[in-house]
């Protein structure tokens, strides 16, 4: 929703166009990758499991998982949540996750 502002300066007027509601009012939001180890994946449901876990978190953009090299890679809005809440939702399913380096 756009809303018009008329200023009056020196007898001359100008309209400026301005953006209100919820999207003026939103900070900006930063998106950052971080990869997990996720050294309890051991059947093919656990990828499932965790996958399921960390997207369950407010924020998280997308999971990809590689169960083969015990990782799960993360997209999140840093404004929304943590590498630290994330790795805390794997936890709390069962397969805790340390970030990589």
């Amino acid at each position: 929703m756009k809303k018009i502002l008329a200023l009056a300066l020196f007898g001359l007027t100008a309209v400026v166009p301005m953006a209100v509601g919820p999207a003026a009012a939103q900070s900006v939001a930063t998106e950052h990758s971080v990869t997990f180890t996720v050294e309890n994946m051991t059947c093919a449901l656990c990828p499932v499991t965790v996958k399921r876990a960390m997207e369950g978190v407010e924020g998280v953009r997308a999971v990809e998982i590689d169960f083969a090299a015990r990782t799960a890679t993360v997209l999140f809005d840093t404004a929304s949540t943590s590498a630290e809440a994330i790795a805390a939702a794997s936890a709390n399913a069962g397969y805790p996750a340390l970030v990589e380096g």
